[in-house]
């Protein structure tokens, strides 16, 4: 059911619910009336039940004891006994003021509520007057024995003002529930047209209701919603690119030693007399460059799996990287490598899993050598820093560009972007080195910039 359609149902009950609740208020309010009215001083000492042919037989001192007064009005308009309370300004009326004082005594607005009798045998007025405590001046009145000509148009008259009656709240409640709905299918026709716009693809939409109140809140959560829808197909169509990218570089790299390693073998099976150490040193050659690429691949992969887990274990990580340096300075030597380590005499324990840790450094130590001559100086400076390990490895060697240093930890990206097997690897070492890192909690990132050697910068939970 439509928003509008039930607010219009609920209007409606509310109306029989509060007419209801006026008709019972009414027959609540008429028996009330009678019951107080029953309990009032005023009605247990009233001029009928004090009435005596001789005045000075009405017993009238608990009218006085009661804060009531009685007066006895002769023929002739004469106050003969006034006793308590009076309201007449002097003893002597004249018969219109007697009149008008009668005609007032009934009115809605009088301070004072009068008892009124007439004694015919001895033709005086007996007057009790209190004062009026509460009144309820309602009530309905019929008489069984009324009969007129005016039936027909008194019973049009009351038919005629409940039809208007009615007619009118039914206009009104129609009114307002369409103008209180307003204010909830508004924001909510314009909630779904964001909601059809982001449906069919419209990642862009935003709702701007301007509303402090649920919609609101309802409004600020779809902005959120399509925030994060949004955020999530970038990164989907990102990652979709890379994996498209992935695919074509792992088919060039692998396509042209295959390639090689086909032909050669061709023409070794063709012209077996033919077939020397050079073809099948080439056939090798190739055939280790795609198992070298594989193998990282599988590598890769498996550090990317949920279910591997390093083998940690409490490491000094100064005297680990003492001899890890031991090791390579003879090949830095052989190479024609300067080098400079710094590394503090006092442990600095770490959590370490030494042969992964290995394989991170080995790819560093390999890049740095790999792409820069002879004479270039590569350095090691280890310290603790806020709380974690800092290890700096740098080299003042030829650098790389600035934009390639943001994204050389992605597989297949190489500083050698013409993708020559010669000059570079398989493109996946920095990677694999990276996953590790972060498998140990830590974080790696590289500063360089062209002519300006690398330096990169690992840091490690201690």
């Amino acid at each position: 059911m439509k928003v509008k359609n039930r607010l219009l149902i609920n209007y409606v009950l509310m109306f029989v619910i509060t007419s209801a609740i006026a008709v019972i208020a009414v027959v609540i309010l008429s028996v009330a009336s009678g019951i107080l009215e029953s309990s009032l001083v005023k009605n247990r000492y009233t001029a009928s039940s004090l009435m005596k042919d001789d005045i000075a037989h009405i017993e009238y001192n608990d009218i006085i004891n009661n804060n009531g007064g009685i007066q006895v009005i002769d023929y002739d308009y004469r106050i003969v006994l006034s006793e308590g309370i009076s309201n007449f300004p002097k003893s002597q009326l004249t018969a219109s003021e007697f009149t008008e004082f009668l005609t007032q005594s009934q009115s809605t607005t009088r301070k004072f509520s009068y008892s009124i009798a007439y004694n015919e045998k001895m033709k005086f007025w007996l007057i009790v007057t209190f004062p009026t405590s509460i009144r309820i001046d309602f009530n309905v009145t019929r008489n069984s024995f009324y009969r007129s000509a005016d039936t027909g148009a008194v019973t049009w008259f009351i038919v005629i003002v409940v039809a208007v009656y009615v007619i009118m709240l039914i206009i009104s409640t129609l009114i307002y529930s369409r103008f209180t709905a307003s204010s909830f299918t508004r924001p909510l026709a314009m909630l779904q047209e964001y909601t059809n716009k982001l449906r069919n693809g419209d990642y862009s939409a935003r709702a701007n209701l301007d509303l402090d109140n649920e919609f609101g809140d309802l409004e600020r959560s779809f902005n959120e919603m399509a925030n994060q829808i949004q955020t999530e197909i970038s990164l989907r169509k990102k990652s979709e690119d890379i994996r498209r990218q992935l695919t074509l570089d792992i088919v060039h790299d692998l396509k042209n030693p295959l390639s090689a390693i086909m032909g050669y073998a061709e023409y070794c099976l063709n012209n077996p007399d033919q077939a020397n150490e050079n073809y099948i040193r080439s056939i090798y050659h190739n055939g280790s460059r795609a198992n070298s690429l594989l193998t990282g691949l599988f590598e890769l992969s498996k550090l990317e799996s949920s279910e591997y887990r390093l083998n940690m274990k409490k490491t000094d990580l100064s005297e680990y990287l003492r001899a890890k340096i031991a090791d390579l300075i003879d090949e830095l030597e052989s190479s024609g490598f300067a080098y400079e380590f710094e590394i503090p005499e006092g442990e600095l324990y770490v959590k370490l899993d030494e042969k992964e840790m290995d394989r991170v450094f080995d790819n560093l130590f390999q890049n740095a050598t790999r792409y820069n001559g002879k004479g270039t100086k590569i350095s090691l400076t280890l310290k603790e820093c806020d709380g974690h390990a800092e290890i700096m490895l740098s080299d003042n060697g030829i650098g790389i560009d600035k934009d390639l240093s943001e994204k050389i930890f992605s597989p297949f990206v190489r500083a050698d972007k013409s993708r020559n097997s010669e000059t570079g690897g398989s493109g996946l070492g920095l990677a694999i080195a990276e996953k590790i890192i972060r498998l140990h909690g830590g974080n790696i990132y590289l500063v360089s910039d062209v002519g300006m050697g690398c330096t990169f910068y690992i840091e490690l939970p201690i």
